[in-house]
């Protein structure tokens, strides 16, 4: 998989004779392979918004039984035509790309020291081709006046006049990683992230960044090419599935917006906490056994034990007395004593 990535950039080079330009036309043609995927997990993503207060529903509905919500899920699923599993797709699909480009990039600029000089030996590439020639036992590898196998931070200290351009190339990755991420989000709502949550996932590309400061320039201009191919397959999906007032994009945004509200009406957004506030509210609805005080107006608490009054009142009807218990038979009230 690297030579074949390697073979691929080598054929480029073939064509310009430039480092930066075969990278950035390897970055291109890649994005645009997997186009159809991006665009396959968006119209699945927007069929799945579309459907939320439903699924909203059926949570609420069958907050308690497991195996009936997920029957009814599926059902859902089937009656829209929707799968969950499609979105997922493009993501799949980049990271082993992701892995093979880093290893490949980084093995144009490997350098090794040969008679205490620090020279390239290009990994991955065919030796017989043009590339792996002009690279192997090269100090520098350079496009546009831009070393690529230099990291900015040894850029800028070797020379901190000239590596201000290479940290200039990082800030622009950056920027473009928020432009893009800022497109993104200006079209999606998710019922369940909220403000912060979002503004993360906002701005942790933009951290991502921050450590091509460590790596080699080739990978900067190869994350850049890619970055402006995203930007552009944004916009054509932003005018595809957004354009119009009944567009797939904008139902999927007020499905949203009203799944939104109903999991602000429940007063719950679902798993272990939600359904302990759920139970919480429900258990405060039930009515509480009060016994009233003073002044309420339902009859008093009667005591069982009765105590009687003094001065000799009567007692409570019913319940016998020291002073009017039956005597036995055969005594009278002031017995005789023994002598008399």
């Amino acid at each position: 998989m690297f030579q074949a990535a390697a073979w691929l950039i080598s054929q480029f080079y073939n064509l310009t004779s430039d480092y930066a330009a075969a990278i950035a036309l390897v970055a291109v043609v890649i994005m645009m392979l997997i186009f159809p995927l991006t665009l396959k997990s968006t119209k699945s993503m927007l069929e799945m918004q579309r459907v939320q207060p439903e699924m909203k529903r059926l949570q609420n509905q069958y907050r308690n039984d497991r195996q009936k919500l997920n029957e009814e899920m599926m059902k859902l699923y089937q009656e829209h035509k929707v799968n969950p599993l499609a979105s997922c797709l493009p993501m799949l699909a980049q990271m082993p790309i992701f892995l093979i480009m880093f290893r490949v990039l980084h093995g144009l600029s490997n350098k090794a020291t040969v008679n205490g000089v620090e020279v390239i030996q290009p990994d991955y590439i065919s030796k017989t081709s043009k590339l792996y020639e002009n690279l192997n036992g090269a100090k520098e590898m350079l496009s546009l006046g831009i070393d690529l196998s230099l990291t900015p931070v040894k850029a800028i200290q070797d020379n901190p006049g000239t590596g201000v351009i290479y940290a200039l190339l990082v800030m622009a990755l950056m920027g473009l990683y928020f432009v893009q991420q800022r497109m993104i989000a200006s079209r999606t709502v998710s019922p369940g992230m909220s403000a912060t949550q979002a503004k993360i996932m906002q701005y942790l590309p933009v951290a991502f960044g921050v450590f091509q400061f460590f790596f080699p320039v080739g990978l900067v201009v190869y994350y850049i090419s890619q970055t402006l191919v995203r930007i552009a397959q944004q916009q054509y999906i932003t005018r595809r599935f957004y354009r119009g007032e009944h567009s797939l994009g904008q139902q999927a945004q007020a499905a949203s917006v009203k799944a939104r509200e109903l999991a602000k009406d429940e007063g719950a957004t679902g798993g272990f906490f939600g359904q302990m506030k759920h139970d919480l509210a429900k258990a405060k609805e039930q009515p509480k056994n009060v016994t009233p005080g003073k002044g309420s107006q339902s009859g008093p608490t009667v005591s069982k034990r009765v105590t009687p009054p003094k001065g000799g009142g009567t007692p409570a009807k019913g319940k016998p007395t020291p002073s009017n218990r039956p005597k036995p038979s055969g005594q009278s009230r002031h017995p005789k004593s023994p002598r008399g």
